[in-house]
């Protein structure tokens, strides 16, 4: 009979291999980005919701299809604009006037990834819509709650702010994502790339073409998922997580800190990508990995810091360099 742990194992393994597997889909139609296609991994194995933050024309919306394309789940995409309405996405009750009765209608937030597009070219009213979806897993319609597929992963693109028609994402949505990944500009080489790929005839709408196959399933993610929930998180670690978070509170150029909830972001994704890099335990490069993706977002900058050219960024990597690193 074969025991247990060696069983164990070997399914751990062949779960791992699969979801390392998803970045070498994702490569045959994105040239580059691999921190934000690692991201995506992680807010997988994390049961977490992404937002991918970066100007027009970089390939957000084409790395989120590619990771669909490479993952056997249902997906849906919906593209946000000033008019969209939250039944729009939510579902809502439709007359029948053959039975004289209301039926539910799903909305396309019913479904495993949910690409949605230019998040933040929809008014607040609209954003909030998708709250309940990413926190509890559920929608309520006229008081009814009903329950979302499992598994369940917003991924949302957006353009920067400061860019014409945009709205800010309220505090109480972007703190429901999990992580926000930048995507930047390519560089010469990977542009040099990019454009080679198409002049041989790559079609970004034509994925099945470019070679882009499903390699894993939702049996790999669950794999994938009970493995990463037994990496050990020593005490050292966890105070070194909590140490980080309450420095931020304490940053003379913030107004606003990482909240507990941010912590335990950054402690549940630094155990996953340990478990991505074939350790069962956690140590201090893993959280220094995660910190920016996972708190960057969970800050606020005060005018006076923004005026003097700080980041987010700049003040999570100051904190890094002084909290001090257990042993």
């Amino acid at each position: 009979m074969m025991d247990p742990t060696t069983d164990n194992a070997a399914s751990s393994g062949g779960a791992r291999s699969s979801l390392e597997s998803l970045r070498t889909e994702i490569s045959k139609a994105v040239v580059g980005q691999d921190p934000a296609v690692t991201g995506l991994v992680v807010a997988l194995l994390c049961r977490g919701h992404v937002l991918l933050e970066g100007v027009p024309g970089v390939a957000k919306t084409l790395l989120v299809r590619a990771l669909a394309a490479s993952l056997e789940l249902d997906t849906k995409r919906v593209q946000f604009t000033p008019d969209l309405m939250p039944s729009d996405v939510t579902g809502s009750l439709v007359y029948d006037a053959r039975t004289t009765e209301f039926s539910f209608q799903p909305g396309p937030v019913f479904t495993n990834l949910l690409l949605a597009d230019e998040i933040n070219r929809t008014p607040p009213k609209t954003q909030s819509s998708l709250l309940e979806a990413m926190e509890e897993r559920q929608v309520t319609v006229d008081g009814t709650p009903r329950p979302l597929p499992e598994p369940f992963l917003v991924a949302a693109t957006q353009n920067p702010v400061e860019y014409e028609g945009t709205y800010p994402l309220p505090e109480a949505q972007l703190d429901r994502f999990l992580l926000k990944l930048t995507v930047p500009l390519p560089t010469r080489q990977d542009e040099i790339a990019v454009l080679t790929r198409h002049a041989e005839g790559f079609n970004p709408r034509d994925l099945r073409a470019a070679g882009v196959r499903p390699v894993a399933g939702p049996d790999d993610l669950e794999a994938a998922r009970a493995a990463v929930a037994k990496t050990a998180v020593s005490p050292e670690i966890t105070a070194y997580v909590v140490d980080i978070c309450r420095a931020t509170r304490e940053s003379p150029s913030l107004t606003l800190g990482v909240s507990p909830r941010g912590a335990t972001a950054l402690l549940s994704t630094a155990r996953a990508w340990a478990w991505l890099t074939g350790r069962d335990y956690v140590i201090p490069d893993d959280v220094k990995a995660l910190a920016l993706p996972a708190l960057r977002h969970r800050v606020q900058l005060r005018p006076e810091a923004e005026m003097e050219g700080v980041t987010a960024d700049s003040v999570i990597n100051a904190i890094l360099a002084h909290v001090p690193v257990p042993r």
